[in-house]
C-alpha cells in the first residue's frame, strides 16, 4: 500500500490538448506569444533547477532566506493543521514550512501538473514524516480546484513568484478561487518578487552563462517532440526586456531572419519577419500597496508582510475576510 494518495483531476490528454490550442491560439495572433508553462518538460525543468542556483537569479535564494527566518512565525500565526501547496514541484523550499508546522500539522496537499515531480516529492516526505498525511493532486490550478476533506485550519501556499506569470486580470481570477478554498480562520502564503533597479531584474532573466537563453529556447524543443514544429532554436535569440510601465519583465525569442515554422501536427505554417518577437513569458514585479489592493479585491486581508534583507522579495500571509 502507497504510503501516500495520489489523485488525478487533470484528464490524461489535458496537456496535450492545451498544448495544440496554446500553439493554435498564440502563434496565428499578433504580437506571437506562449504560455511560459511549456518551458517545463524534464529538460526545461533541469534548466530551471540550474537557473536558480545561478548568482544573477535572487528570487530563489531571497524567498528561502524569508521562509527560513519567517516559518516559526508563520506556523504560531496559521496553527495549519493542512498545507496545501499549489504549483509544488519538488516541494523542496516547503520542507521548511512543513518542519515548523509540525507536529501540529497533519496533511500536506502538493498540487502539481507533473506526477513523477508529485511523486518524487512524496516519497520523500512520507519517509522523513511518516505520520505526515500526503494526499498529491495532479491537477492544474488555474482551471479551478476542488480540495480533499482535510483538517483545518489550512494554509494555501503559492510560492516561487509564480503568481507574475499571470497577467492581471488571470490573477484576478487566480485570487478569487483560491479565496473560494478558504473557509474563516484559513490563509493564503503568497511569494511575489519585489520592483527593482532594471540593472538586476533584466541580468535575472538574461544571465552571462546563457542558461535562462537556453531554458527560453527549450519550448522550440517541446513543440518540436509534441507536435512536429521544425522550429531551430538557432534561428532565435533570447531577450528579455523590462516594461516599466507595466512593471513586468518579458521574455522573447527573436527570428534572425525572416523564417517560416512548419508545425506539422497542426497543419500550420507560422511566419516571422526578421527582428519579430515571440513573447514567452511575463513576471511581473510587485509593490506591498499593490499587493494589499488585489488580496482585498478577492476578499483576502493582507496581515503579515515579509522581505529579505536586501527587501528584493516578499512573503505575504493573508486571510479570509
Amino acid at each position: 500500500m502507497s504510503p501516500f494518495l495520489l489523485t488525478r483531476t487533470l484528464p490524461e490528454d489535458a496537456t496535450g490538448a492545451d498544448l495544440r490550442a496554446d500553439v493554435l491560439h498564440g502563434l496565428t495572433r499578433t504580437p506571437k506569444d506562449l504560455p511560459p508553462k511549456w518551458f517545463y518538460d524534464a529538460r526545461g525543468s533541469e534548466l530551471f533547477e540550474e537557473i536558480t542556483r545561478l548568482p544573477e537569479y535572487y528570487p530563489t535564494r531571497a524567498e528561502r532566506e524569508i521562509l527560513i527566518a519567517r516559518a516559526a512565525r508563520i506556523a504560531e500565526v496559521t496553527r495549519a493543521r493542512t498545507l496545501v501547496e499549489l504549483g509544488s514541484g519538488s516541494s523542496e523550499k516547503t520542507r521548511h514550512l512543513i518542519e515548523a508546522l509540525l507536529p501540529g500539522l497533519e496533511s500536506y496537499v502538493p498540487v502539481d501538473v507533473s506526477e513523477s515531480a508529485l511523486r518524487g516529492a512524496a516519497e520523500t516526505l512520507t519517509a522523513e514524516h511518516p505520520r505526515l498525511q500526503v494526499h498529491a493532486l495532479i491537477a492544474d490550478f488555474t482551471r479551478g480546484l476542488a480540495l480533499p476533506g482535510t483538517p483545518g485550519p489550512r494554509l494555501v501556499a503559492f510560492l516561487g513568484g509564480t503568481i507574475g506569470n499571470l497577467l492581471p486580470e488571470q490573477r484576478t481570477l487566480f485570487l478569487r478561487s483560491v479565496r473560494s478554498l478558504l473557509a474563516p480562520g484559513d490563509a493564503l502564503l503568497l511569494g511575489t518578487d519585489l520592483v527593482k533597479d532594471e540593472r538586476t531584474l533584466v541580468a535575472a532573466y538574461d544571465d552571462a552563462a546563457g542558461v535562462t537563453a537556453a531554458f527560453n529556447k527549450n519550448v522550440l524543443a517541446v513543440l518540436a517532440r509534441e507536435l512536429g514544429a521544425d522550429a531551430d532554436p538557432d534561428d532565435f535569440d533570447h531577450v528579455a526586456v523590462w516594461d516599466r510601465e507595466k512593471e513586468w519583465i518579458e521574455m522573447r525569442l527573436r527570428a534572425r531572419e525572416n523564417l517560416t515554422v512548419k508545425i506539422r501536427e497542426l497543419d500550420l505554417a507560422v511566419t516571422f519577419e526578421a527582428g519579430e518577437e515571440m513573447r514567452t513569458e511575463v513576471s511581473a514585479k510587485f509593490r506591498q500597496e499593490g499587493v494589499r489592493r488585489e488580496l482585498a479585491a478577492a476578499g483576502l486581508e493582507l496581515a503579515h508582510w515579509w522581505t529579505d534583507v536586501e527587501g528584493r522579495f516578499a512573503l505575504s500571509l493573508s486571510t479570509a475576510v
